[in-house]
């Protein structure tokens, strides 16, 4: 079975503004709600690929109940646990002349819901695959993903991690399966910028030798590339197409990359679904259906 883990899902509410003007009464053209949070995306990527999948993570509230309702009618298969106060966050995305992202707080994760949710994880075994994608709410500590990764150690657990700074250093020593920085997350890490999908291979290698098995690096408009545990460089321009909605892209191409390996333990294959996943929905304005994802697939080859 794979899991995906969202600590703090939230309400996406997207509005359109024709022109953002600071300081003044603003008119919305359109609104969107929708669940949101990387993990959540990922499940439902998964599951509109036809993967099998269970989200699991903290809701509270009527906010709580609500992302747990849209993401079921999504066809998503959950098990958050409720946490008995708070409200789970609501994020507000602008879409102006340019994106405008603000993000909340979210509610403060008690000890007891805490370890509910960690003894779900110890049942964890070998075959299974966990993704652990995004920030980590102020109430738990820095070191959460390393501990996790530390307890499931030796289980034969399949692990995904997308996540930045040292919540992705961190982690590395216990030889994840798969990690997706971008090339700013990529550089940061290493103090430099990278640009280029040339650039960002040797860096990408340099996580490799701190224990990652394969490192996918996702580009926007300059694609992608994925150093593999075999050796191999994979590189790719990015499918040709109208950006209509950024948000959850990357997250829709980690869902690709493992479904891609899922089906035929197949890199290239992976590597290929992983990229036309995470074009497909930045050319939707919802994270895309399989066939938006097939659509962009059958459109390019790889380099």
């Amino acid at each position: 079975m794979i899991y995906t883990v969202t600590f703090n899902p939230a309400l996406d509410y997207a509005i359109g503004v024709k022109q953002l003007e600071a300081g003044m009464t603003n008119r919305s053209e359109w609104e969107q709600l929708l669940p949101g949070g990387k993990g959540l995306n990922v499940s439902i990527i998964l599951g509109n690929l036809g993967i099998e999948n269970t989200a699991l993570g903290f809701i509270a509230g009527f906010t709580g109940r609500e992302i747990k309702r849209s993401f079921e009618e999504k066809g998503g298969k959950s098990d958050f646990i409720e946490l008995k106060e708070g409200i789970s966050r609501i994020n507000v995305k602008i879409k102006s002349t340019d994106e405008t992202e603000i993000n909340a707080v979210g509610p403060i994760i008690d000890s007891d819901s805490f370890e509910r949710l960690m003894e779900k994880l110890d049942t964890l075994k070998e075959g299974d695959v966990l993704v652990l994608a995004g920030s980590i709410p102020s109430s738990l500590p820095n070191s959460l993903y390393s501990d996790i990764m530390a307890k499931l150690d030796g289980r034969g657990v399949m692990t995904v991690v997308d996540a930045t700074k040292d919540l992705l250093m961190n982690v590395l020593k216990y030889k994840p399966f798969l990690v997706k920085p971008n090339n700013h997350e990529l550089g940061e890490i290493f103090g430099i910028t990278l640009k280029t999908r040339e650039e960002v291979v040797p860096y990408a290698k340099q996580l490799q030798e701190k224990g990652a098995r394969n490192v996918l690096i996702s580009m926007a408009g300059e694609g992608a590339v994925l150093v593999t545990e075999t050796g191999r460089v994979l590189k790719s321009e990015a499918p040709q197409g109208k950006v209509k909605n950024s948000v959850g892209a990357g997250d829709s191409m980690v869902a690709g990359f493992i479904a891609g390996w899922c089906e035929k333990k197949d890199y290239e294959h992976a590597f290929k679904l992983g990229l036309s996943s995470g074009s497909a929905s930045a050319f939707s304005e919802e994270l895309a259906t399989k066939p938006e994802i097939e659509r962009v697939y059958n459109s390019f080859e790889l380099l």
